[in-house]
This record gives structure tokens, C-alpha cells and sequence, in this order.
């Protein structure tokens, strides 16, 4: 195995020498996938979508909030996951196996991120902005864990736990822009874009301290799969995690002191005193962010823990094939933007972005677009085109296994 897909999936060892698959976890990614989706669509489809941000108070509404709010429980499930699954691969090989396995796969995501992801998302061939995202700081967090795994256990744990906890401390440090140390610290701690001049900027999005906590505490989940814990021993772990963990979000938030460098405030409407309150920083990820978006995901695994999932193997499908679902999703909705700029007017030369999609092309801003519920029907479209092609494609890695081409598409 040696690839996102197979880094994304878990496994728990029931005996020696024998490995099986845990469909709960496959499902909850699966979940996540598809819930992914509705943000990569609205990015493209919605009227709104290069206007303003859905988390902007002052423009947004609830629908459109929260529509944007369930899509952060994706990337903190992906990278956490990604971590225990590699927990599993660690069992079953050396140290130093596994270290060249996380090096290696580490540095392929980095490469794929910076050429086919983000040609998906922009079609331009001239790769005018280009960055770090999920892809590569997964990787990137890889190759921390291949210098990880050589500590014990207990020292990941608190590792990852004190980089989650304590980095946002470090907010508060800055460099002067352009330097080398405020490249490096971007690169760490801080989302930012650089101009390169001559038409070029690189993002730096995912931050690496903060993501690198993340996979590390995921790493040490994996333990709770390990056959001296019983599937009973384990959902009870699991809920008490997941509740403990919403239990200090709730209650750091309501202090309003630390953990999110955005203070919740009341608004003149409730529902907006609601969004202030969960209106938590993504970019880098907050404590308070980690701790809802991991609190969730910890409390979904805990129900599924031990129960038939078998009726949701439609959706388990996608948690079996991430990196495949995840490239050719973001194809399949460029392409279908495209085509609808056309149906509506446009040239298809308006959906080649030489920036950020954010921000879209003037001939888009305040023009194209669908209403909020026309882009949940886009989303549901989008799903259903993409199950085929993913059938159709564990069904070929299934019988060409053997093969190493396989675990790099």
C-alpha cells in the first residue's frame, strides 16, 4: 500500500498476521468525502461564492454559514485518520521500512498536490498561482511522522497534543514580509500568499505545526485498534474522547479567551450570536476548530464503533478510494462549471483562474452563479456521477493489486 488512499484507511489487528478492515472508519470517511463535496461545489456554483465568504457575519446568512461550517470536519478527519492508518502500516513493517515509506509517499503528495491538484483547480496550464494545501500538508505531515515513529508512543502523544494545545500562542509572532523568515514561518504557522511578481503568487494554506499535531494524535488513536482492546472497551473510549472534547470546546468558547484568535460575540439576532460563536479559524486551525471538528468525528466513530454498516457500503465506497475521489471530483465540478458559464452566457475562458478561485475572474463577480439551493442539487449530481468511476476503480485496484501503478492514481 502506498498511497493517500491507503494511508486514509484503517485497520485493526482482530490476530497476529491477520489484518481487518474497519468498515466504520471507511464509512465516516466516505461521509466526509461527500460532505466535502458541497463546499467544492458552492466555490464554483454559487452566486455569492466570489463575492464574499460565507463566514462573514455582516453579508452572510445561516443556510449559507452552516453549509460552509459542516465542511470543516473534512480536512481534520482526513489528516487525523491518515495518522492512524499509518499507525497500522507502522505494525506490519520495520522502522526502517516504515520510515522510507513516509518519506516517499510524503514527497508523491507533495508533487501531486503542486501539479494535477492544482491544475484541477484552476485549468491554467501557466500554474500562475500555485501553494501548499491539503494534499501536501499531508504530506508534509508524513514526513514529520517518518522522524516520529522512532519515539515512543507516549512522546507522540504529547507532542501532538502540546503542538494542537499551545500553538495558538505563537500568534502573535510576525516577520517582515518577503523575509526569509517570514517565508518559513508561513510555512509553519501562518496562511499566507506571496507574489512572485511577473503574474506568479504561492499560497501557503495549510500551515504545518497546528496539521502536523493533528496527524500525530491520530498516529496514537491507532493504539485503540490493537487486540488487547475490545470493540466495547474501544466505543467507550472513543465517546468519552469525542465528549470530552466538545465538552472544552464549549467551554474555552464561552470564556472567549483563548483557543481562536476571532472572539465570539452577541449579535442583534440569535441565529447570528450562533454563527459568532462557532465562526472558528480554519487557516490556521484554531484549538477551539480541532477540538469541534475532532470532537464530532471521535463521537461519530464511537456510534459506528461495532455496528453493521454493510447498508452504507455506497458510501463506505468513497472512504475506499480518497486520493481517486478526491482529484476527480474537483475535475468533475471545474469541468461542470464550466459548461454552465457557457449555458448561461460566458466564455468557458472565465473558468480558467490565474489566481485565487476565491476571488473568481471580473467577468464571473456579481454576474454568474445559482442560488444556494440549486447548488445542494449540483452537489447531489456531482456525488452520483463520481459513484460509477469509483466502483469502477476499486473494482480495477482490486484486480490489479500486484501492480505499482495502482496505488498512484
Amino acid at each position: 500500500m502506498t498511497t493517500l488512499e491507503n494511508f486514509s484507511r484503517t485497520y485493526s489487528v482482530e490476530s497476529i498476521g491477520r489484518v481487518n478492515r474497519v468498515e466504520s472508519i471507511d464509512l465516516l470517511r466516505g461521509m466526509v468525502m461527500i460532505i466535502m463535496a458541497i463546499d467544492h461545489v458552492r466555490d464554483l456554483f454559487h452566486f455569492d461564492a466570489f463575492l464574499y465568504s460565507p463566514e462573514d457575519l455582516t453579508r452572510t446568512s445561516a443556510a449559507l454559514f452552516f453549509t460552509r461550517w459542516i465542511t470543516h470536519l473534512c480536512a481534520p478527519t482526513f489528516i487525523f485518520l491518515a495518522g492512524t492508518s499509518s499507525y497500522f502500516v507502522a505494525k506490519r513493517k520495520t522502522k526502517k521500512e516504515m520510515t522510507v515509506f513516509l518519506l516517499t509517499r510524503g514527497l508523491w503528495l507533495i508533487v501531486l498536490q503542486l501539479t494535477i491538484v492544482r491544475f484541477g483547480w484552476h485549468f491554467d496550464p501557466l500554474f500562475r498561482y500555485n501553494g501548499s494545501s491539503i494534499i501536501s500538508i499531508i504530506g508534509c505531515c508524513m514526513i514529520v511522522l517518518a522522524g516520529l515513529i522512532h519515539l515512543p508512543l507516549s512522546a507522540i502523544f504529547f507532542f501532538g497534543l502540546a503542538l494542537v494545545v499551545g500553538h495558538n500562542r505563537l500568534d502573535h509572532i510576525a516577520f517582515a514580509s518577503g523575509s526569509t523568515a517570514d517565508v518559513v514561518w508561513s510555512f509553519l504557522h501562518v496562511s499566507k500568499v506571496f507574489d512572485l511578481g511577473h503574474g506568479y503568487r504561492f499560497s501557503l494554506l495549510y500551515p504545518l505545526i497546528p496539521w502536523a499535531g493533528v496527524m500525530s494524535l491520530g498516529y496514537c488513536l491507532g493504539r485503540w485498534y490493537d487486540a488487547d482492546f475490545t470493540s466495547d472497551r474501544r466505543r467507550e473510549l472513543l465517546l468519552t474522547l469525542g465528549a470530552l472534547s466538545l465538552f472544552i470546546f464549549v467551554g474555552l468558547r464561552l470564556i472567549n479567551r483563548y483557543g481562536d484568535p476571532l472572539p465570539w460575540s452577541v449579535q442583534p439576532e440569535w441565529p447570528f450570536t450562533v454563527m459568532s460563536f462557532f465562526n472558528l479559524e480554519k487557516y490556521p486551525p484554531s484549538l477551539l476548530y480541532v477540538l469541534a471538528t475532532i470532537g464530532i468525528s471521535l463521537t461519530l466513530l464511537g456510534l459506528l464503533e461495532g455496528k453493521k454498516v454493510t447498508a452504507w457500503k455506497p458510501v463506505s465506497l468513497f472512504g475506499k478510494v480518497a486520493l481517486f475521489y478526491y482529484v476527480a471530483h474537483i475535475y468533475l465540478i471545474h469541468l461542470l462549471a464550466m459548461i454552465a458559464a457557457v449555458l448561461t452566457g460566458f466564455s468557458w475562458r472565465s473558468m480558467i483562474f490565474s489566481g485565487a478561485v476565491a476571488k473568481g475572474n471580473p467577468e464571473l463577480v456579481g454576474h454568474y452563479g445559482f442560488s444556494l439551493p440549486q447548488v445542494y442539487i449540483f452537489w447531489i449530481s456531482v456525488v452520483l456521477l463520481l459513484y460509477p468511476l469509483c466502483v469502477f476503480w476499486n473494482d480495477l485496484k482490486i484486480r490489479n493489486k500486484e501492480k505499482w501503478w495502482v496505488s498512484y492514481v
